[in-house]
């Protein structure tokens, strides 16, 4: 029989730090080309990675934080650490 064509799945952690940096960026009012040049990504990119289908390495996530203006365990944690 046929297989089932490869594609990668999606990492659970990049599909929360994801959906936290769509959430973030809308309640911030911030446009997505605005924070995607400030992580040096293009639009499409950072579509990827609010929707967890592109990782997003500890460099960016600082740049998306400083960019929405938030401390690193909104995007990290569930609950704040201080």
């Amino acid at each position: 029989m046929g297989s089932v064509l490869g594609f990668p799945g999606i990492d659970p952690i990049d599909a929360v730090i994801g959906a936290r940096i769509r959430r973030w960026r809308d309640q911030r009012g911030v446009a997505s080309s605005d924070l995607a040049a400030a992580l040096h990504l293009t639009p499409e990119a950072l579509r990827r990675v609010e929707a967890g289908r592109e990782h997003l390495d500890s460099v960016g996530i600082d740049a998306a934080t400083r960019a929405l203006r938030l401390p690193v365990w909104a995007l990290t944690a569930d609950r704040p650490a201080y």
